[in-house]
């Protein structure tokens, strides 16, 4: 068993993404609003270090927010997930289009898999 996440900075791909995994009989997935730390940083009254002045040019703090996305899925359907994400976003080579990683996981409980 894996858990994948998956972080959506572009959010239109959203549904598209979660139709075709139903599509391909893989469900099971929980979606949260998220926001980087750039843009917290800068909504905050606080002065940031000046590290961050450069980065803002590389990311775009108008952004409302991400989708994070994490699914637990065994072994078998990972690598199925991960073409699923590559195919309906165009992949995440790009800077600030998303992220995807894997955890394993060695103990799941209150999960009925499918």
């Amino acid at each position: 068993m894996q858990l994948l996440v998956i972080v959506l900075n572009k959010t239109e791909y959203l549904g598209p993404l979660l139709t075709c995994m139903l599509e391909r009989n893989i469900s099971g997935a929980t979606v949260l609003d998220s926001t980087g730390m750039i843009k917290v940083i800068s909504e905050q009254s606080v002065e940031p270090p000046s590290i961050f002045g450069s980065l803002r040019e590389f990311i775009n703090p108008s952004r409302e927010s991400s989708k994070t996305v994490f699914m637990v899925l065994p072994d078998e359907k990972i690598e199925i997930a991960k073409s699923i994400v590559k195919e309906v976003t165009g992949g995440f080579e790009e800077p600030n289009t998303g992220l995807m990683f894997t955890i394993p996981l060695s103990y799941v409980e209150g999960l009925k898999m499918v």
